[in-house]
């Protein structure tokens, strides 16, 4: 038997057999969940496959919604572009060469009402990826879904909205971190009541993981701010059986098949047991549901239909660990956007799993696995490691102002590229059984003229709204934005009156400073 070390990528060291583990007698749709939420899992309901979209115009990324919806998507999930994730509308000199570009690029209510043009929100569940200017892209959504007289009761989705990982991770931040959490707290208040169904927020391990973190550090700094949401919204007096039930996840799922899946099942242990400490009674407010999504970072430029294994290979994974929900990316996302022909086999990818190949059959196949429940346990163990140095720091907010988070990822970043260029770690085709590249024949690219349509379209929009109407609207939200009224109902009132982004986002930067 060799006597070369094994370890995950997070370092935990496997051994080269293993002959026991810890009787399980916890059973699925049970406190602490490590086996899934529901006790019949995929049996009872497949996970809703989203495919990620959004790009140059409404009007494009419309068109590739109604292409994948005809292919069997079941929930959307928007991309916006840079302008739009940091506040900024496209006519703004800081969006400049952006617009477009990693996303779809909005600018207004009327931008929304094209993007969604044929798709009944009442029908369907959209995500999206917006984390600083959450508040006006949900206001949005909600006008939208009120123009098409949906029950807001009724009308499901998720917003990002997790703002702690931008700061340590992603850097798509505009407003101090107390302020920032006061948007999304008046998020969770709002939508407990008038959105019930809508997950207030999606607490984003995904990009902690391509900044460069290991398995063990996206579980526990993810947790560590969940944690810190739970916690700021129960000193806003909200009631954590209401509001608990309306947080999801959102985890990256990588190339160590083995390690990502006890990753997902010790999540599910380690929130039931973090929401009963803080005073979860409700099942349904212990349960950790997630959506993951096929790892970026682990694509290559070299190889390109490589990916398609590398995704493969990880979305079984996230299957296996229980995943809600799930993305897979395209193959020549390292790039590119995707093309249409790659989105399709992402999804594909989904659809022969969910359909061939008998993993959904029966819940939880691998527990009971030796090695599985072992590595579940460690995981765990040293994911708990981390939380307990970040709760002797005071909490999440205190451990990215410390750079503690953001020093402990990059160091996990230089420790990875270190080994791929050692070749101590293989990458196929990167640094070993490399060829002469021959490239793909077609790539997705978005044209620089996209500004020019979107300030055309700014123009038209401010020269027919009520000018008078909007800078009341405008001026009411920042009085508010001063004291300590929910910014919700007025937020909502700005973008019925075709506020944009860009100056509601310039109402909460003059009332809130930057960071």
């Amino acid at each position: 038997m060799s006597d070369k070390k094994h370890t995950t990528t997070s370092g935990i060291e496997i051994k080269p057999l293993y002959t026991e583990a810890k009787p399980m007698d916890e059973r699925p749709g049970e406190f602490p969940f490590t086996r899934g939420i529901q006790k019949d899992m995929y049996r009872g309901r497949l996970w809703t496959m989203r495919q990620y979209a959004g790009f140059s115009t409404a009007e494009e990324s419309n068109k590739r919604y109604h292409y994948l919806l005809a292919q069997g998507t079941t929930g959307l999930s928007v991309a916006f572009d840079l302008p739009t994730q940091i506040g900024y509308d496209s006519d703004h000199e800081m969006a400049d060469g952006e617009v477009g570009k990693v996303g779809v690029a909005i600018d207004s209510l009327k931008d929304i009402e094209i993007l969604f043009d044929g798709i009944q929100l009442k029908d369907i569940t959209t995500s999206m990826t917006i984390n600083a200017t959450a508040s006006i892209l949900l206001a949005m959504y909600i006008a939208l879904a009120k123009k098409q007289g949906a029950d807001l009761k009724q009308i499901s989705g998720t917003i990002q909205n997790d703002i702690l990982k931008e700061y340590a991770a992603r850097g798509t931040y505009i407003y101090p971190p107390k302020q920032s959490m006061r948007l999304i707290t008046d998020i969770f208040e709002f939508c407990s009541k008038e959105v019930p169904k809508w997950n207030t927020i999606s607490i984003s391990g995904y990009h902690i993981r391509e900044a460069g973190s290991t398995a063990v550090q996206e579980l526990a700094f993810t947790l560590a701010n969940g944690k810190t949401y739970l916690k700021a919204a129960l000193d806003k007096g909200l009631d954590i059986n209401v509001f608990a039930k309306r947080l999801s996840f959102f985890f990256n799922c990588h190339n160590n098949f083995f390690e990502e899946i006890a990753k997902f099942r010790a999540a599910r242990r380690m929130w039931a047991k973090i929401t009963k400490d803080l005073g979860a009674t409700d099942e349904k407010a212990q349960m950790l549901r997630f959506h993951t999504q096929t790892g970026g970072s682990t694509l290559t430029a070299q190889q390109p239909l490589n990916n398609v294994i590398r995704v493969s290979n990880q979305a079984m994974a996230a299957i296996l660990g229980g995943t809600q929900s799930l993305h897979t990316n395209g193959y020549d996302e390292a790039l590119s956007l995707p093309t249409e022909s790659a989105a399709k086999i992402a999804l594909r990818t989904q659809q022969i799993i969910a359909f061939e190949s008998g993993v959904t059959d029966t819940v939880d196949p691998l527990a009971g696995s030796f090695f599985v429940e072992s590595l579940t346990d460690e995981v765990e163990a040293a994911a708990w490691g981390y939380i307990d140095r970040i709760d002797a720091m005071g909490g999440s907010v205190n451990a990215i102002e410390s750079e503690y988070m953001q020093n402990e990822i990059a160091s996990a970043s230089y420790q990875y590229q270190k080994e791929i260029e050692s070749g101590e770690r293989i990458s196929v085709g990167v640094n070993k059984f490399t060829q002469e590249e021959e490239g793909l024949t077609e790539v997705f690219n978005i044209d620089d003229s996209i500004r020019k349509l979107q300030s055309e379209k700014l123009a038209h929009l401010r020269s027919i709204r009520n000018q008078v109407e909007v800078e009341q609207a405008l001026q009411q939200l920042s009085e508010a934005a001063k004291g300590e009224a929910n910014l919700m109902p007025l937020i909502i009132d700005a973008v019925e009156k075709y506020a944009t982004l860009g100056e509601i986002a310039d109402v909460f930067r003059a009332s809130f400073g930057t960071y």
